[in-house]
């Protein structure tokens, strides 16, 4: 910094690219908003449960930052709100299981992630980059019913700032409504708490009830929307970012 944002603005020229997304620690708001980025969500403490982040965004093309479809994500975040203190199932159904996903489960995991999602920010689809990412800091969990992987989820951490995503959530179109995503997020979670994690958060499609349901059920703070953010199920959507401190 700053040169970092010169950097930025010209790959972001160079590719033509509509709009830049930044995570930043909250002593560089200031610079990042002299160079255009406005905030639209922000996490207490998110480094090591000390330290907020903004999610700070420039809009290079203005009809990137319109959001269209504002009323029908105004509705799915009301509806997860509340439903905030309704019970989730506690129990996973008879004959499927839940456990933390290995190497030898890359291809099940893959293709999962390839009938689910007709596009995705990252490779998922390739088994080689879920083993990649098995090596580095992601964890996958899934569940399974007998030796068929039903549903899948991951966990990326950040050990030095103590946070981690939840995210990946995909579940079998024939295996869906049974809550398999709830007890996902419950494993992640206590695993996540045992290796010294203090700060949860997830960056959900804005247009999925059922996400930002399982979220908001979970304890989960809401923190704000990115518009027009990912690429993802076949076009750009937006996201909303949810988060949770662990005890």
């Amino acid at each position: 910094m700053p040169a970092l944002l010169t950097q930025v603005d010209s790959l972001a020229n160079t590719g033509d690219y509509s709009k830049i997304f930044a995570k930043v620690p909250m002593h560089l708001k200031e610079a990042f908003a002299q160079k255009g980025f406005t905030e639209e969500a922000s996490i207490p403490g998110f480094y090591d449960g000390q330290t907020d982040v903004h999610f700070m965004s420039k809009f290079r093309k203005e009809e990137r930052g319109i959001v269209t479809n504002k009323p029908n994500l105004d509705e799915v975040l009301k509806i997860a709100e509340k439903k905030r203190n309704e019970p989730s199932a506690k129990t996973l159904p008879e004959l499927f299981s839940l456990k933390r996903l290995e190497a030898k489960d890359s291809e099940q995991i893959a293709n999962i992630y390839h009938r689910v999602f007709e596009s995705y920010p990252f490779p998922i689809h390739d088994p080689n980059y879920i083993r990649k990412t098995m090596d580095e800091n992601f964890i996958y969990y899934g569940v399974f019913n007998g030796k068929e992987l039903a549903a899948v989820s991951s966990a990326e951490m950040d050990k030095i700032g103590s946070n981690a995503e939840m995210t990946d959530f995909a579940t079998k179109p024939f295996f869906r409504g049974r809550s398999l995503a709830n007890h996902l997020l419950g494993l992640m979670e206590t695993d996540m708490q045992e290796r010294g994690i203090k700060t949860l958060y997830t960056i959900a499609r804005a247009i999925s009830a059922g996400m930002n349901i399982t979220f908001a059920r979970a304890g989960y703070e809401f923190a704000g929307m990115l518009a027009n953010n990912t690429n993802i199920s076949g076009s750009i959507e937006s996201m909303n970012v949810w988060y949770k401190k662990l005890q």
